[in-house]
């Protein structure tokens, strides 16, 4: 029950801020302001800064909806590693409602910004509106793929949808995840939320969207997969 009440506060947080159309691609100049917009308050590109640059392709998670932009998780995991003595440029292009289909549309903007490290965190809007799993995949696979062509390395946040979709609907939504990690070869974070969602001490009074020290829990469940990728970054 706990688990069921854990994985549908994920699903609320992303159900919540008004998904986008999957089947109406935005026009450049709307992606580009929308990801302008979720950006403010984060680390931008420097011409000459040569610390390692990590960009956050997500969802409202990522944008860190309901909280300030230096407390969403992104913008904690730069502070951690800060204080670790690893120094980075984070970039929040994190839009609420996005989908997987959305942050593949805005992929080469996001990668106009030359990341060392693309952070994808898409999929859940997906899931909540019942899109075939092998959509969701592949956009997952055209993402990872162009951001490595790039020259990006990418880590993969994972995400699962709740029971009540049917056993064998989230088996195939929750196996994309680590098909993706293993087939690709990308280092996966299991499950963004896990320890935060369904805890109302760690979440906002809607019971869905995580407070401040609730992104700092989800930076801690990332940052222990990302921090020997920027460091191998760096050297």
């Amino acid at each position: 029950m706990r688990f069921a009440a854990l994985v549908m506060s994920v699903l609320l947080v992303l159900s919540v801020i008004g998904c986008s159309d999957d089947r109406e691609a935005a026009p450049d100049v709307l992606v580009e302001r929308r990801v302008r917009a979720s950006a403010a308050g984060t680390v931008q590109p420097a011409e000459h800064d040569t610390r390692p640059r990590v960009i956050f392709l997500g969802d409202s998670l990522t944008a860190g909806y309901g909280v300030n932009a230096d407390e969403a998780f992104p913008a904690v995991i730069g502070e951690m590693l800060a204080a670790e003595g690893v120094n980075v440029q984070i970039i929040n292009m994190g839009v609420s409602g996005d989908t997987t289909a959305g942050g593949l549309r805005r992929l080469e903007w996001s990668l106009k910004q030359q990341p060392d490290v693309l952070v994808v965190g898409l999929g859940g809007n997906d899931g909540l509106r019942g899109l075939a799993p092998e959509a969701t995949a592949r956009n997952l696979r055209q993402i990872i793929e162009r951001a490595r062509e790039s020259g990006a390395r990418v880590l993969l946040l994972g995400m699962m949808m709740p029971p009540n979709y049917g056993p064998e609907y989230t088996e195939q939504f929750r196996a994309i995840y680590p098909r993706l990690a293993r087939d690709l070869e990308v280092p996966l974070v299991p499950f963004l939320l896990e320890g935060v969602g369904g805890d109302a001490t760690l979440n906002q009074p809607d019971g869905i969207h995580p407070t401040a020290e609730g992104h700092r829990r989800v930076a801690e469940n990332v940052l222990s997969h990302l921090r020997e990728m920027v460091r191998e970054s760096d050297s």
